[in-house]
Order: structure tokens, then sequence, then C-alpha cells
């Protein structure tokens, strides 16, 4: 593509400031002139070959051109008879350089970015207008009929539109204007517009109106155009822009996405808060002062803010930029209701949603897969949980029990309150592995098979992983069992303080259940603790005096005692259908304690909401089997419409489509 700019004319109405120099090379503001800022906006779309046209002070120009020292290949085309004709025959002089696309502009010619940027990526044949400006009495407009340019001048006002001489021309449909162009040259037609040649052609032009509505786009004619002009761009260059940024990934993706948001206006850069990046993607690697620091470095961004939640209101509303821009990836999904809410929120105060398409390239699929694939590591898994209850203070897992559920733990995503929703880690539970396996939940499923379930479950997942390790066995047992979990990158195991074999706690009293001797059960956690070699694995002792009904002081003195032991968190069980008991222990525990983590399995007073439990103080709170509880039945009718109707039609009412199924499961592991 060649940019041909005009400068061959006199200026001769901008009086003394066209003495001694080309209208081009006016002032438009303290570090630019109008050919400068043409000049570099070319440079900023990625147009390198430049046409120009000169005449008056044609030395002056060529060196102050050359001394701007832009990456350019410029040629400069004279009009000797400058006075005497007018910008068609300049056109006609330069024909040989201008045998491709075409972008068309008179040298003085002041327009804000978003013109530019809008024509050289729009394709086709275009030139700007404007369905918001009155039509003026003595310069451009254009016909308009169809959707197409059907004349252009001074003298239409009829279907006609303002029209500033900005043009992006086809290397076809140019072709047809220059060759009409050189009709009228050389039959003598050389002091009218060469618009003239183009309403001659007009209908072998395929010339589309690109309305820029209110956007600054405006000749500079007199020193009053100039003032007014001047002052506009200094008022376009004042805009700010919003973008939202939650990656601690920057790759050239997001890099030229900056770029051309701050060509809209000074840009300002929301970072999300680690809670708010970990409630709907992931715990992300840099801290949130870390991503703030990195983002403040890149050059160009004029300012960064903390975004505390995925809702851009807060900002919007305090910042009132002129535009938000992001990808157009949010149009459809999760984060739909998010851009909902900025579309309205712009709309109160007049700002403009500015959306690019998603970089959504191969090698940006490599880069989020590897950063993926960095969480289903050990080491950097085992550290999450720890990294989540510091981020967000309460935390949710639900149970799973085998690669499967695994992966709807790991994919489930809602949109909750106009944000998505996920849960945070994997709560994998001796009852539910043990029901799995068709086996009674007495620890008779060993160590090695349940590794196994762990195994089996890590190799498709990235969360952390809970752990219910039973009553936790010998001490001498347990040690091995504290380094084999850790090594392979369990973030905490929960036992309880009960001996001999194994009762499920919902039998209660039903049964007979021991519990353990308090300075036995710390004993059994600090040899734990003692042969930890990282300080991510976390170990919670389970408290089971409110089960066994030994009453609320026994089960405080017990968390007191197993704190002191070591322990890194306390869950705190019951059987009963209301919350009291759990929320009278988290306030007389939190009256002496508010700093270790409390863990709470609400199978049986399940009507309280997490939000309450975390005004209650808890930080863990564990949807201990509702996902095999859920199977079960599922399963069970599946079975019984077979038997039921001798064949499947009905049960297909009952099942998911395999495909669906198969899109959860990666392809590679």
């Amino acid at each position: 593509m060649t940019a041909l700019i005009l400068n061959s004319g006199i200026g001769s109405r901008m009086g003394m400031l066209t003495a001694e120099q080309p209208k081009c090379m006016t002032e438009i503001s303290a570090r630019e002139t109008i050919l400068s800022r043409q000049l570099q906006k070319l440079v900023d779309n990625g147009i390198t070959k430049v046409v120009i046209t000169t005449g008056a002070f044609e030395s002056s120009l060529i060196r102050y051109v050359r001394e701007l020292d832009l990456p350019l290949d410029i040629k400069f085309v004279n009009n000797p008879d400058y006075r005497a004709t007018n910008y068609i025959y300049s056109i006609y002089l330069a024909r040989e350089f201008l045998n491709d696309e075409i972008i068309l502009m008179h040298g003085d010619l002041v327009f804000e970015n978003g013109v530019i940027d809008l024509l050289a990526k729009t394709a086709g044949s275009h030139i700007v207008v404007s369905s918001t400006a009155p039509l003026p009495q003595k310069d451009f407009k254009a016909v308009v009929r169809d959707g197409r340019i059907e004349k252009v001048g001074i003298e239409f006002f009829d279907s006609a539109l303002t029209a500033q001489p900005l043009y992006k021309f086809t290397a076809e449909d140019w072709r047809a204007w220059l060759d009409e162009i050189a009709n009228f040259c050389e039959r003598g037609e050389v002091k009218c517009y060469a618009e003239n040649a183009f309403n001659e052609i007009s209908a072998r032009c395929n010339l589309k109106p690109l309305d820029v509505r209110d956007m600054l786009c405006n000749e500079i004619d007199t020193p009053e155009d100039l003032t007014i002009i001047s002052a506009r761009l200094k008022e376009v260059e004042n805009r700010t822009v919003y973008m939202s940024f939650g990656t601690d990934i920057i790759h050239s993706g997001h890099i030229k996405i900056i770029k051309r948001a701050q060509r809209l206006g000074k840009l300002i850069v929301g970072v999300l808060s680690d809670e708010a990046v970990a409630g709907y993607k992931r715990t992300p690697f840099l801290t949130f002062d870390e991503r703030k620091d990195l983002l403040a470095n890149i050059a160009g961004i004029y300012k960064v803010v903390e975004q505390r939640t995925l809702s851009y209101r807060e900002n919007l509303e305090r910042y009132r930029p002129n535009f938000v821009v992001h990808g157009d990836d949010w149009r459809n999904g999760l984060l739909k209701p998010v851009r909902d809410e900025v579309v309205e929120v712009l709309a109160t105060y007049g700002g403009r949603l500015v959306e690019f398409p998603y970089s959504d390239g191969e090698k940006y699929r490599v880069l989020n897969e590897r950063a993926k694939a960095e969480f289903s590591l050990p080491d950097i898994r085992r550290a999450q949980l720890k990294k989540l209850l510091d981020i967000k203070g309460t935390i949710t897992a639900v149970e799973v029990h085998n690669g499967l559920t695994g992966l709807i733990a790991e994919k489930t995503v809602v949109n909750s309150g106009g944000e998505p929703r996920q849960f945070d880690a994997m709560w994998i539970s001796s009852l539910c592995d043990s029901t799995s396996k068709g086996k009674p939940d007495i620890e008779l499923v060993d160590l090695t098979s349940r590794l196994r379930t762990v195994e089996e479950i890590m190799e498709v997942t990235t969360k952390p992983i809970i752990f219910d390790g039973d009553t936790g066995g010998l001490k001498e047992h347990f040690v091995y069992t504290v380094k084999t979990l850790e090594r392979v990158g369990v973030s905490m195991l929960i036992i309880e303080d009960k001996t001999g074999l194994k009762k499920n706690s919902l039998f209660g009293t039903e049964v007979t259940q021991t519990q353990d001797d308090v300075a036995h059960f710390c004993e059994k956690i600090a040899a734990g603790k003692s042969v930890q070699k990282t300080r991510d694995f976390m170990i919670c002792a389970r408290i089971e005096s409110l089960i066994l009904e030994r009453g609320m002081d026994d089960a405080l003195a017990r968390a007191k005692a197993f704190v002191a032991a070591g322990a890194d968190a306390i869950m705190i069980h019951s059987r009963k259908k209301n919350p009291d008991e759990i929320f009278a222990f988290a306030e007389q525990f939190r009256a002496v304690d508010k700093v270790t983590p409390l863990v709470v399995v609400p199978t049986s007073f399940n009507s309280v909401t997490e939000n309450e439990f975390k005004a209650r103080g808890f930080n863990v709170v564990i949807y201990a089997n509702q996902l095999i509880r859920a199977a079960v039945p599922a399963m069970t009718a599946a079975a019984e419409s077979i038997l039921t109707h001798r064949r499947a039609l009905e049960c297909d009412a009952l099942c998911m489509p395999f495909k669906e199924i198969i899109r959860m499961i990666p392809e590679e592991l």
C-alpha cells in the first residue's frame, strides 16, 4: 500500500503562517506539525511507502521530512506549475509511483488515530465521511446512494454527507480514477478538483462511505481552523482509555492490543486483584504487586490501578474513561454479563466500548497450555492451597473420586452475580473413594490404592487437593503418609482424632467410636510436621467431640492443644441439621485464635451459604460427598429405565451425549 499526501498548494488563507513554509509544516501542538503527525500515523499502521507532492518551499519541506528520520520510503514529486494548477495535476505527475492500493490525503488534514486506524484496516475502497457533522457550504460533500459514493464535490447537498479528502482505494478502483485523472490533464483540465474526474467514472468504482461520526478529521484552511482543531486535538489526546488485565504472562498479543489502546488516548490499566483472578481463572503465578509493576513498566501506559473484582463498575465510575478496550472474546460465554455491565455503565456518560479481535493463535494457546501444565507439577500444585487461603480468605472444595469427577471439579464454571465462579480445590475422601470401589468405609482401602486414585485425578487436573487421611493410623506409619502425600503434591491432609477401626462419623453415637487421647493425637501431629520438607503442606486436625457428644469445652480444648502441637488447620464436625453448635465453636475459637484456618463440611447443615461461613470465620468449605450421591441415583434411574422398557430409547433422555463427555478429557496428559 502507498500513501499519497498532496502538498503542492500555496495555503494563502493561512496568512503569515505560510509565508516561509508550506502549510503542512504548521505546528498543531508543541511537539508536532500537520505533516509529522500524518507520517507518524502511517508508520503506526505499518505503511512504509509514501509519495509527497510538493510545490512552494519544496527544499524546506524535503529537509524537514528527512530530519524527522521516520522509517519510510518517501518519493517527492514536484509540481512546478503549482500556482496555475490544482492537485489533480500533482496526482498526474506522481502517477508512475502509484501502482497499488492507495491511501490519499490532503496535506492540511488533521485526524485522530482512530480515523486512520479504521480506514487502514477496513477492506475495500472508502472515503471518510461524517453523518453527524453539518453539511458545509464550501467544502466537500459525498453523495451516497445504496451504500455507495455517487459523487464527491463542494456543490452537492441532496443525499449528501460531509466528506473529508481522506481516501483508501483498492488497486483496481484507483486505476480507474487515475486513468480518468490522466484523461483530464492530457486535455488541459488541470485547474479543477481531482474529484471531478472521479465523478465521471464513479459507477465503475465501488467507493463506500466510512462514517467516523464525531471523530476528529478536518482540514486546516485558516488560522481560525488551526485554533479550533488544535484545541480539539488536545482534547482528543487527553482522552482516557481503560483496559483490565488479570494475566501474569504478557505475550505479543497483549502488547499489540495495548498499543492499539494507546492510540485512542491515555491508557489506564486496571490490574485484577489476586482474589478476582483466583476466583475465575487460577491462582496467579505473580502477586498483584508483581503484576502491577510488570504492567507499569510497559512503555506508554499512563496509569496502573487496582481492579478489585471482575466487575468494571467501580473503576469506570471513578475514572470515567472515554473508551474501554477489550478483545471480542467476551461477547458470549461466562464474561458476557461483565461486558453487558460495561456497556451499561459507559452509556450513562457517553463512553464507548472498543473491541479488537482476540489473539487466539497457536502460539498463544501453547503459552496458555504451558502455564496450565505448570500447575499440575507437585511443587506448584501443593503450594496453591495456602496461596488461595491468603488471597481469598475462604475457599471451597468439592469431592472427587476418580479422573472424571476430577475433570468435573476442574472445568465446572458458572455465572453467579455477574461473575464466573468455580471450585478452588478438590476433596478426596476415604468414604467416597471406598464407596466408588464398592468397599465399606472402615479404612479397608489401603494407602497404596488411595494413592492410585490421587494419581488418576492429578493426571488430568491442576487444582489443589485436600486428602482425607481418616485417623492417620499409627504414628510410625503416619509419618510415611505425610512424606508420600507431600511428595506427590497434595496440599492438605486431614486426620480425625479417633482410634481403632474406623466408623464413619455419620453414625455418631449409634456405633461405638473411640476418641483419641489428646496427648497421643498431639504426638501424631507433631511427628507428621517434623518430617515435612516444605512449608506448603498442611496437616489439619479434625475434631470429633461434637459428633460424639463430648461437649463444646472438650472440642475447644482439643483445638487449642492440636494447634499448639503444630496443626495448620482445624476441622470441626457436626451431625446436626442446624449449624448452631458449629457457629458457637467458631465464635469461641476465633476469640482466642484469629489465624488458624477453620474447615467445615456442611453436609447436614447444608442451608448455610459460603458467605455466611466466611462471616463466621471459616476458611475452607468442603462439599464432601455430593458428586457421588448425585451419580448413584442418576445411574440407578438409567438402569431401571433400560430394564423397564427393554430398550435404551427412554434412557437417552437421562444421558449426556458421549461426545460432550469426551470434550472434557484433555488430549494430552
